[in-house]
């Protein structure tokens, strides 16, 4: 796919980024290595200076084409369908759009009428069965999690598929559950050498079983699905308006957040800011998703709020700002590190034997993983369970969490806390990029939670031991009266680690307190949020999206205004010279052989030296395939001047200027940079011509955009795909 270029500024006409050429044929039909070409093709010019076989690259399509071959054309008359994981070209789909408006708006009698009703109640009908669908897979999916999580110990003796709570559901606090056995128990093994070799053996070999298939799935029919999916929901949701609806949907479902998913569209996607009708849209189908979750109710608290804060009181305190702002900064500083971390090993895996051997890989470091996690309860626990817990204040109702709450060990959580935090940095930094579905909000919430904790524990030691000092005089006088919450303080130092992760700022607060239900803490979780994503700013911009998008090379234009210094559009274009055009008067056979042979979306088309305007590359192919049906004949010359402008002559030369776009962009090279990056931001353009006196001079895609704007992140296009 794409490979990173020279970021410097170069001389003349020679660009950022060039266009090279795809060969699509077997190597005796194409160009080799060298550039060369076998035979003369006298009808198109190509680059002077062709690279390497190893830097060809598309200049428009992208990362979801898996090996890169077109799809066979499709009948003149018929919508040519878009390649996998191209680009759109919004000019001509919201054309398309009013055309369709325009037909159903003019037919009369009930057959107009049942028209309208259709088109005004096909997208809603759509709407909701999304909101329906994604809740109900979202809740049997989180039943599913936790009861493979919880057989990795031990399984229920009345019944096979209930995890450990449902299996102990109804008991007294404090009392013992007989009906949930460990693996040793069932089994009946008496020595505890044997129980514990027999309880890591099966939580390991479970953990390899699960992840070994989840690999083997993504690999053969899901090859994006090897993460979070956010940074390739990025790319393709621009004004994709169900798309974006069905992601606010997911992350509703995801986090029991209906109106954290609406903003986090907004905010993240970039999905709904210049269109109130796709943010209604997304409210709607995200308000339903939560709706038939809350509905199915999987975690079985007739609530939406998956980790529930039990806040023994209201206000807080001005003392306990000090430990919180020191949480902000960590997590600023551990987010900003796990980045680094995840690109370097990401980069590592790409360019080691690993690449090759992504399923290998995943079965080995989760033999790792779950050998390393078993012996500390911390780790071995699933995260959520973990999160849950150490949201939760001690009471002594409800038992105490693997001693978490015992006041002579305090030291020791700490210690264990801390540790638990930081291998789970190692492992997150390492995992996320594996060929394995793994999102990166519940880690990173678990190393915040984890050090949050650690922390609270820390502030309620100090205050138990110094209780009258100065520090604490704003607490009750009453010893027995909690005056430091440490749940709370797990809250804090997950909401600092996703802000410096994450980068996101108001969807975020409201995804943690609709998570949590801590409406009343909202103004420290505001806090903790931006003095992390200050800190994390200073060592880095983007955060862990946006640096996987940068990696990846996917096209995606960010919303952000961009100022030059004084560069024109000649500092990115790719010189006349040097790009592959159509030459009017060609053989049909020649344009058959250019379509097939490069990769471009489309061609410049000249006479001579004069531009007559662009022909996309699906478009010229249909029409040939069209044409070599009725006649195979492959020496008919060609024309794409119109019939009322083309000089009497030939009838058999077949007039093609119906296939040239009808709205081209064309400027000069000598416009400010600032405005070209603007017009595709704004427009949705994928290409932009520049022409002086009606002579072609050059062209600038989106890819060559994307690309200045993401040339100084940190290892650009290092994930790119090569596509040849």
């Amino acid at each position: 796919m794409f490979k990173p270029r020279d970021a410097s500024p170069a001389a003349g006409d020679r660009p950022l980024s060039a266009f090279t050429v795809t060969p699509r044929r077997p190597r005796s039909h194409s160009t080799p290595r060298d550039g060369s070409s076998n035979t003369q093709l006298p009808w198109f010019s190509t680059s002077k200076d062709t690279p390497r076989e190893e830097d060809v690259r598309d200049a428009e399509a992208y990362e979801f084409v898996e090996h890169g071959e077109p799809l066979p054309a499709q009948p003149p008359g018929k919508p040519v369908a878009y390649e996998e994981g191209s680009t759109i070209d919004w000019l001509r789909e919201e054309a398309a759009e009013r055309e369709r408006k325009r037909v159903i708006g003019q037919q009369r009698g009930l057959r107009g009428l049942l028209s309208l009703m259709q088109d005004s109640v096909g997208m809603w009908v759509v709407i909701v069965l999304t909101g329906m669908g994604t809740g109900v897979v979202g809740a049997w999916l989180d039943v599913l999690v936790r009861w493979l999580g919880d057989l990795r110990e031990g399984r229920c003796t009345y019944g096979f598929f209930y995890n450990q709570v449902a299996c102990c559901s109804g008991l007294d606090p404090g009392e013992k559950c007989n009906e949930w056995q460990s693996w040793s128990e069932y089994l009946s093994v008496d020595s505890i050498f044997a129980q514990s070799l027999l309880q890591s053996a099966i939580y390991i070999a479970l953990s390899i079983a699960f992840a070994g298939s989840s690999a083997i799935l993504v690999k053969s029919y899901a090859p994006y699905a090897f993460h979070t999916g956010i940074p390739e929901i990025k790319a393709v949701a621009r004004k994709r308006r169900l798309l974006a609806a069905a992601a606010a949907a997911g992350v509703s479902v995801a986090f029991g957040s209906p109106l954290g998913g609406v903003l986090f569209g907004l905010e993240e996607l970039d999905a709904f800011f210049d269109d109130g009708d796709v943010m209604w849209r997304g409210f709607v189908t995200s308000v339903i998703a939560a709706v038939s979750l809350q509905y199915i109710d999987p975690f079985g608290t007739s609530k939406l709020v998956l980790f529930q804060v039990t806040e023994s009181r209201s206000v807080w305190r001005a003392f306990e700002l000090i430990p919180w702002v020191f949480l902000s900064v960590v997590g600023g500083l551990l987010g900003s590190l796990l980045i680094k971390l995840n690109t370097a090993a990401a980069v590592y895996r790409r360019h080691s034997i690993l690449h090759d051997w992504p399923i290998v890989e995943v079965v080995a470091f989760t033999a790792i993983t779950a050998a390393v996690s078993y012996p500390m309860v911390f780790m071995r626990v699933q995260s959520s369970e973990l999160v849950a817990n150490l949201f939760q204040e001690c009471d002594v109702a409800k038992g105490d969490y693997h001693g978490l709450c015992n006041p002579s060990a305090i030291w020791a959580n700490v210690f264990l806390l801390t540790l638990t935090a930081l291998a789970k940095v190692g492992f997150t930094a390492w995992t996320f990029g594996m060929m394995v579905p793994a999102g990166i909000f519940l880690p990173t919430i678990t190393i915040g939670a984890s050090l949050g904790r650690a922390v609270g524990l820390i502030t309620q030691g100090l205050h138990r031991a110094y209780p009258t000092a100065w520090l604490f005089a704003s607490c009750p006088p009453d010893p027995t009266v909690r005056c430091v919450s440490p749940g709370f303080y797990a809250v804090i130092g997950a909401s600092a680690m996703l802000g410096g992760v994450t980068r996101m700022t108001i969807s975020l607060v409201v995804i943690l307190f609709e998570l949590t239900g801590a409406l009343s803490h909202v103004l420290p979780i505001m806090i903790s949020v931006m003095v992390s994503k200050w800190v994390a700013d200073a060592f880095g911009k983007d955060g862990i999206y946006s640096t996987w998008i940068a990696m990846r090379q996917y096209p995606w234009l960010p919303a952000r205004e961009f100022r030059d210094d004084g560069q024109t559009a000649a500092h990115v274009m790719k010189g006349a010279a040097n790009l592959v055009v159509v030459h009017d008067d060609a053989l049909l056979g020649v344009l058959d052989e250019l379509a097939r042979m490069h990769a471009f979306r489309g061609f410049p088309v000249v006479r001579g030296d004069q531009l007559l305007g662009f022909v996309l590359r699906d478009k010229l192919r249909a029409a040939i395939d069209a044409i070599f049906a009725e006649n195979p004949a492959g020496d008919r010359r060609c024309t794409f001047v119109p019939p009322s402008h083309a000089a009497e002559g030939d009838s058999s030369v077949l007039n093609l200027s119906s296939l040239l776009e009808e709205a081209v962009l064309q400027l000069r090279k000598d416009v400010p940079l600032e405005l070209v990056v603007n017009m595709f931001q704004k427009l949705n353009l994928r290409h932009i011509l520049f022409s002086d006196g009606g002579k072609l001079t050059g062209m600038v895609t989106k890819t060559d955009v994307v690309w200045l704007l993401t040339a100084q992140a940190s290892h650009a296009g290092a994930l790119a795909e090569d596509r040849r």
